[in-house]
């Protein structure tokens, strides 16, 4: 009986006479790399597709909430803004309901001032109730429920909560921080396998089927990889598990993010302090507060947050997060209105810089509308690699064979002394990023169980020899 050749795939050209396996070097850790490619791909592809197509939504959303909430957002330009006192008062009096949680004066000509109220009916309990100012006229233009620290409006908290947890609170959370995890090892793999193909195995041109496929999923993700490693290492800063590991690790070298102290101490505290109703004008007041900010150098955009108590301080901080970013932060006495405390952004640890920005730019302030379209295009790339990468999958397949996946047993050609540091560094990466720890666990145990009822099963199809007796 004639045993027909084995078909080509495109992870090997054709060839008369197979070049003998290289025992050093990259060819060893080919097979594994592209083994753990082709699993993450199309196990985690699903949570990376969702992600990224919320992610190209959320990018989207800061331009369409623009439009969409124009007449709260924006107002004619007039001669002169009113105390910030009076534009307060003027929200609390068309919405007296709840407390005042902070402020965001008219930080624009154009713009309106921001009220945040907490503790109303209907408002989620991390959420606030936005009350849009004339800072000229006093006119309450609108009321919108109001989400984070880049004031997101209902379309953008929306998109964002979809994005982040899939609106399932805390636990949905472990979809996003799986899919970052995942999509660094998932990039960094796609482009070590690019640089190991040889030069002619990277043309797109001129070839068609699976091939075609490969070179058009290879060059775009060579292209988008540093994006994708750089939206996966931001991602992993403020999820649950490695993102505490994260902020373990920087408080250990001490480049945490510093705070401004609210504690007033001294023969003033709890003098002076009495509130009006809505727990906003403190002591002194909010003109005298944000005077004494300005006086410190703290320019727009900026956040007026009252006193939790009788014992703290008013903390006035700047939102600015695009470019420059002004990140500065005072505490003032309400019976007094002096500075007691100021942290400058230009003082923060080194990490702390980074982490700020790199979150920034992550969620598409940090640069303003092009940050935006640069991670429009990011999304839509990772959408485009996920549709190609199954139908490779699919195009793998030979006859019943649907998506036959790269053989088992990649790892027992690598040498010892490169299997052994690399088991250990996984094995600390999994401690740090624990998601990715489990769920590569997960993967090699289901493998391995795959593998022995595979082999079994050949072993009873094909172990027992013809006329023998079983």
């Amino acid at each position: 009986m004639s045993i027909a050749p084995a078909p080509e795939t495109d992870e090997s050209p054709p060839s008369t006479t197979p070049d003998p396996p290289r025992r050093g070097g990259w060819a060893p850790l080919r097979p594994l790399v592209l083994r753990l490619h082709f699993y993450a791909g199309v196990l985690v592809a699903p949570f990376l597709l969702v992600a990224a197509t919320t992610g190209f939504l959320y990018a989207a959303s800061f331009q369409a909430e623009r439009i969409l909430y124009s007449h709260e957002m924006t107002v004619p330009v007039g001669d002169g803004k009113l105390p910030i006192s009076e534009q307060v008062a003027a929200a609390r009096k068309a919405h007296p309901e709840g407390t005042v949680s902070a402020v965001r004066p008219s930080p624009e000509d154009d713009a309106t001032t921001r009220v945040m109220l907490s503790g109303v009916s209907g408002i989620g309990e991390t959420h606030t109730l936005a009350v849009f100012v004339d800072p000229y006229t006093a006119e309450v233009r609108g009321a919108l429920e109001q989400y984070g620290s880049t004031g997101a409006l209902p379309l953008r908290t929306w998109i964002d909560e979809f994005h982040a947890n899939l609106k399932l609170g805390d636990d949905g959370r472990l979809y996003s921080e799986l899919a970052a995890s995942w999509l660094w090892v998932i990039a960094g793999g796609g482009l070590v396998l690019w640089f190991g193909r040889r030069r002619t195995q990277r043309r797109i041109r001129g070839t068609s089927g699976r091939r075609r496929t490969l070179g058009l999923h290879g060059s775009v993700g060579v292209w988008a990889a540093v994006g994708f490693i750089f939206l996966s290492a931001t991602g992993l800063t403020w999820s649950t598990y490695a993102g505490a590991n994260i902020d373990e690790l920087r408080t250990s070298l001490r480049q945490a993010t510093p705070s401004v102290s609210a504690a007033v101490g001294g023969e003033h505290a709890g003098h002076g302090s009495g509130s009006a109703e809505g727990g906003v004008e403190h002591g002194v007041g909010l003109d005298k507060v944000l005077a004494a900010a300005r006086a410190k150098g703290l320019g727009d955009p900026v956040e007026i947050v009252p006193p939790a108590d009788a014992e703290s301080a008013y903390k006035v901080s700047q939102v600015q997060r695009s470019w420059p970013t002004k990140q500065d932060a005072v505490a003032v006495d309400p019976a007094t209105g002096e500075v007691t405390d100021t942290v400058r952004f230009a003082d923060y640890p080194v990490l702390a810089k980074l982490t700020r920005w790199g979150i920034d730019a992550h969620t598409g302030v940090l640069f303003g509308i092009v940050n935006q379209l640069v991670l429009m295009a990011l999304a839509l790339s990772l959408i485009l690699l996920i549709l190609w990468g199954y139908r490779m999958w699919w195009q793998r397949g030979r006859a019943s064979a649907f998506g036959r996946p790269v053989p088992r047993g990649a790892w027992q050609q690598v040498p010892a002394h490169i299997l052994v540091p690399l088991m250990a560094g996984i094995a600390v990466l999994g401690y740090f990023v624990p998601l990715l720890g489990i769920s590569l666990a997960a993967f090699i145990a289901v493998d391995v169980i795959l593998g022995e009822i595979a082999y079994r099963r050949g072993r009873r199809t094909y172990g027992t020899p013809k006329g023998t007796a079983t």
